[in-house]
């Protein structure tokens, strides 16, 4: 980790934060972090570090409002109930320079990092009862959706670190279960997950049709995609996110009655995540009513916008253009589940004959 020359007075507001965690029992990876603090905007490095025979952390957000009320929110709480206490400071270092994404240290802006040295994790390698995780965060925060899905986070997270689902340390692969059969298909798991990470391969199992496989490009968006769609709606079942054994989704035989069941998107155009540096890892936001559309060309007004989603099955409550740039609109849904649907519906059509609609859950609501 390379700071940059710009440092800023102690103390004074920025947009990085150091974290000291205090009483810490238990292990805390950088993932953990991630998933705790990426709740309050979309967290660009993380860097990790012992000094004086403590846990520290540099956290660095894209503003120094976000970082505020990150810090405002978590400072003095504890990750487990009772220990690893979250001490938090402005950092005196206005930017971090990762060299590599590694269990240390890691760009979200930059995945086409190396990995470097396999650095080794400190602490037990025992885990606590989960039951007992984030007691010490206010129950109003455990009910957004980043935080009420970290728990799972966290179990696949200790359960990769222990070896217990047999994952390897290069293992991409989730499992999704309780899906609806008679509507959940390849295309639809890859646009929905493709939000939080690059699909490489989508299997369908043959002979457990309400679950399937998920494989991203690189091992740190598996636990994105955890916090942010396991529990969600999707064709009116409560789906389940959990790390996978498998470390990569075999292909079938050609002409075997696994071939539809199972795609292959490794050199897909849709990919969200594959330009380094993309601001699209800036706008990474749990499912919600509202969703941002994009790519919009002038000619298309907002009743036949409205018009594509009511014809998704869902029921339109609210829309705006952007007032800066009209390329650009939120429209909300009748409920989380028909937005969601919407949206996978809605991505990449073909709203004109140059112009292909770009879809994404909304950060916040139309005001």
């Amino acid at each position: 980790m390379s700071p940059s020359q710009q440092n800023v007075p102690p103390g004074c507001p920025n947009s990085v934060l150091r974290i000291i965690i205090e009483n810490m029992i238990y292990p805390i990876t950088l993932d953990v972090l991630h998933q705790i603090f990426s709740k309050y905007g979309s967290v660009l490095r993380i860097v990790t570090f012992s000094k004086n025979r403590q846990f520290h952390a540099l956290i660095q957000y894209p503003d120094t409002l976000t970082a505020t009320t990150a810090k405002a929110a978590l400072d003095g709480q504890n990750i487990y109930n009772g220990c690893c206490t979250l001490r938090i400071d402005f950092s005196k270092l206005s930017n971090l320079t990762v060299k590599f994404n590694n269990e240390k240290t890691r760009d979200y802006t930059r995945p086409d990092l190396p990995s470097g040295g396999e650095g080794e994790v400190s602490g037990s390698s025992n885990v606590p009862d989960l039951s007992a995780a984030l007691a010490g965060i206010p129950p109003a925060l455990l009910q957004t959706p980043a935080l009420a899905n970290l728990r799972a986070a966290i179990v696949a997270l200790a359960n990769s670190n222990s070896g217990a689902t047999g994952t390897t340390a290069q293992g991409a692969v989730v499992l999704v279960s309780n899906l609806n059969e008679k509507m959940t298909t390849p295309h639809a798991l890859f646009i929905l997950f493709g939000v939080y990470g690059d699909v490489v391969r989508v299997k369908i199992l043959y002979n457990k049709r309400d679950s399937a496989l998920v494989q991203f490009k690189e091992p740190q968006q598996i636990h994105t995609a955890i916090a942010n769609l396991n529990g969600v709606t999707l064709y009116g079942k409560k789906i389940h996110v959990t790390l996978s054994k498998h470390s990569t989704v075999q292909m079938p035989q050609a002409g075997s009655n696994e071939d539809a069941l199972t795609e292959d998107y490794a050199n897909s155009p849709l990919h969200r995540f594959k330009k380094p540096g993309s601001k699209n890892y800036q706008n990474i936001f749990p499912p919600s009513s509202t969703l941002h559309l994009s790519n919009i060309p002038e000619v298309v007004d907002e009743d036949y916008i409205k018009t594509l989603f009511v014809s998704a099955g869902g029921t339109v409550v609210n829309f705006r253009f952007f007032h800066n740039d009209r390329r650009m609109a939120l429209i909300q849904m009748g409920s989380t589940e028909e937005a969601t649907a919407g949206l996978i519906a809605m991505h990449n059509y073909k709203i004109s004959e140059t112009n292909h609609l770009r879809v994404s859950f909304s950060k916040n609501p139309i005001s």
